[in-house]
């Protein structure tokens, strides 16, 4: 599968792989700042952002739909960074290719199974009729009655889009999603491992890597550091981006 993405700068090849229901866009402030020293690439996963919609969303898919893309832009070995479901994927590909990987990041997500905990926000967006909707303004309004989070309203608003003149759209794959949501909590299976230095970094507020996913991180990923950043929950990179980008960046440069 061909995914879209943006290329910025020059320099080591970065691979940024983003959450659930993400895209993109999401990591373009920290993408320019990473592209002073690296070619930083800004993926959008398969049925997410203007890549394309499948019916299959699994992390092998995923995994494999990575693999095609280093190969379509002839790079050898790349930096690979993901978040949350975009983390899950990065673990998954590097145990499969060790060799195309030379640092890894994996932020706030553990290898461990996750119940399923978007429910809520599919059937929100599910009920919200996104065909009955014929505005931005109109969208904000129902939105503000569903989540209560403004953070998880702005979050999810950014992937709205006029698909025509008439007709606003969601740049994910909604009914895709909320079909195979069980597939987002896959824990990593028993025989994936990947032994070359790793680094994880979890939100101090985020339940998403406790300590009892320790023993299972050093399982998979004998070679892992943690860095915890204070203060910041699920989504540390957007709420404590300078503290992300200087534990990020120090580690890319071998310190």
């Amino acid at each position: 599968m061909k995914l879209y993405s943006k290329i910025l700068g020059e320099g080591h090849h970065l691979i940024i792989l983003h959450g659930l229901f993400g895209m993109s866009d999401n990591w373009q402030s920290l993408g320019k700042k990473w592209a002073e020293n690296n070619t930083v690439h800004l993926l959008d996963l398969r049925n997410h952002g203007k890549s394309p919609n499948t019916d299959e969303f699994t992390y092998s898919a995923m995994s494999d739909d990575l693999l095609e893309y280093l190969d379509e832009h002839q790079v050898e070995s790349a930096h690979i960074l993901g978040h949350s479901l975009g983390g899950k994927m990065a673990m998954l590909f590097a145990a499969l290719n060790p060799k195309r990987i030379d640092k890894l990041i994996i932020a706030d997500i553990s290898p461990r199974y996750y119940q399923p905990h978007h429910t809520d926000i599919i059937n929100a967006l599910l009920a919200l009729k996104i065909e009955n909707i014929h505005s931005r303004k109109e969208a904000q309004d129902k939105f503000a009655e569903l989540f209560h989070d403004a953070g998880v309203r702005q979050f999810l608003l950014k992937s709205l889009y006029w698909e025509d003149k008439e007709k606003l759209n969601w740049r994910f794959n909604l009914p895709a999603i909320a079909e195979q949501i069980e597939n987002v909590g896959e824990g990593l299976p028993d025989i994936a491992f990947y032994e070359k230095e790793t680094l994880f970094i979890k939100g101090g507020n985020s339940r998403y890597v406790q300590d009892k996913d320790l023993e299972l991180i050093e399982r998979h990923f004998p070679a892992y550091k943690l860095e915890t950043i204070e203060g910041a929950g699920h989504w540390l990179h957007a709420e404590k981006p300078n503290e992300f980008f200087t534990l990020t960046s120090r580690y890319l440069q071998g310190q």
